[in-house]
């Protein structure tokens, strides 16, 4: 088979304007609620996609770990590609695709950090590894000696089993505010379902768009 005839169909739902909620922020939380149940695999991965100011763009796999109505939260190092990236420009754009639900949810927003207490509290409760994964590591450095990069790994997971470890400062929350929210469901013979949900003054504007 060659790479032109791979494709698959759709059919599995449908989505129309009228059965929506009026708040995409509570149509997300339906949509994801369901995958949970559905037990979707890696439910809360998400592509998340930054820019440089010149537009050079780049993208890459993140974990939600907070929705509410002030928006999409996910966590990393400050220091790293992504957060560099967003030093400079301020903006991205999410992506979550559930193959198993026919479905795709994109963001686009602006993105700022959360709050010190926020970011404190998640990093609390996160297991030690991860905790010493986010202290010891140098996001998006060349590794110049691997062994020697988790060797020193090892040693701060010894040294730390009965410790309260602090958050580093390089390390903690991000939040993308949501300005356009689309819901998208496969459909057969290509004509998706597609909803447009865009921020206006206080409210959301909906709108369905064609495949």
């Amino acid at each position: 088979m060659e790479l032109k005839d791979v494709r698959s169909e759709y059919g599995k739902a449908e989505l129309r304007k009228e059965q929506v909620n009026q708040n995409p922020i509570e149509q997300f939380k339906v949509w994801f609620g369901h995958a949970l149940k559905m037990q979707v695999s890696e439910v809360n991965a998400m592509t998340i996609a930054t820019a440089l100011p010149s537009g050079l763009p780049s993208a890459r796999i993140v974990l939600l770990k907070e929705v509410d109505d002030k928006g999409f939260v996910f966590f990393t190092n400050y220091e790293g590609r992504k957060g560099k990236e967003l030093d400079r420009n301020p903006h991205a754009a999410l992506l979550f695709y559930w193959k198993e639900l026919e479905q795709q949810i994109r963001i686009e927003g602006k993105v700022k950090k959360i709050n010190r207490k926020e970011s404190d509290a998640y990093f609390d409760v996160r297991p030690l590894e991860s905790k010493m994964s986010a202290i010891v590591s140098k996001q998006s450095k060349v590794i110049n000696k691997c062994m020697k990069w988790l060797s020193c790994f090892q040693k701060c997971l010894i040294g730390n089993y009965e410790k309260k470890i602090k958050r580093p400062e390089n390390w903690g929350g991000y939040r993308v505010v949501p300005e356009k929210i689309e819901f998208w469901q496969g459909r057969t013979n290509r004509l998706h379902d597609r909803i447009l949900y865009t921020k206006v003054n206080k409210g959301w504007k909906i709108e369905r768009l064609e495949p």
